[in-house]
């Protein structure tokens, strides 16, 4: 059974995001569809002392565009989100930890392309700062017919989903008699329960991107995200002698 997610890149996504990484075998980006404006492609959320705040990466007006196809024409928000982040979490336990790692990412090269900054943040911030060993691709590697529910079935089928994780959203629009009739499995992510912990500027936000996790607690961030549901499981009854 290949447990597949399917998702459109999201700028310094939230906690939630990862969480659903995890849960798959296979993610696929899913970044040839519509862009949408006022959005998570090109935004997310920080704390700050006057409460939460948007970082949010310039692309222009124009909504004739797939997420693959947005541009940033001028790189002077790389220095000024990386100001943010320095002025909101310079003093956060682990903020000198992952310095280097983000600091490189914003200040060491230029970038053009919103699914490429996207993509590459997420593929490194999953496998390298938390540990997830989910396989990823991207739906521009395979045919796309039809719109909608038709076109995310034939992608599924092409990437030999058995079962298919979703985030709530996607209950608008995703009909789980069509999955039925083609013998996948549907399950729909639950992101509520995760603690709480502590996070600068009450009252607490859950919110806001992953930095914010990272920033605050360190390497104890997979506890915060997908930890605590693991270990309040019950454990598995042992056999008798």
């Amino acid at each position: 059974m290949t447990r597949v997610v399917v998702l459109q890149s999201n700028y310094i996504p939230w906690k939630g995001y990862f969480d659903l990484i995890r849960d798959a075998e296979l993610f696929c980006f899913y970044d040839d569809v519509q862009f949408t404006k006022n959005d998570w492609r090109n935004r997310n959320r920080i704390k700050t002392a006057q409460g939460p705040r948007w970082l949010s990466v310039p692309v222009g007006t124009d909504l004739n565009r797939l997420v693959c196809e947005v541009r940033m024409s001028d790189a002077r928000w790389q220095a000024s989100h990386w100001d943010s982040l320095r002025q909101a979490y310079g003093k956060q336990p682990f903020f000198r930890h992952y310095r280097d790692f983000f600091e490189e990412i914003y200040r060491g090269r230029v970038w053009e392309s919103l699914s490429e900054l996207n993509q590459h943040l997420i593929r490194r911030i999953a496998g390298e700062l938390l540990g997830i060993q989910t396989r990823f691709d991207d739906s521009r590697h395979y045919r796309s017919e039809g719109v909608r529910l038709e076109r995310l079935m034939g992608l599924l089928q092409q990437l030999g989903c058995s079962h298919y994780i979703s985030g709530p959203a996607a209950k608008d629009y995703i009909d789980p008699a069509v999955f039925e009739r083609a013998g996948m499995r549907l399950s729909w992510k639950d992101y509520s329960g995760y603690p709480v912990y502590e996070q600068p500027h009450p009252p607490f936000e859950h919110g806001v991107s992953i930095l914010d996790l990272l920033f605050c607690v360190g390497p104890d961030a997979p506890q915060y995200i997908w930890g605590w549901r693991e270990s309040a499981a019950p454990a598995a009854p042992q056999e008798a002698p």
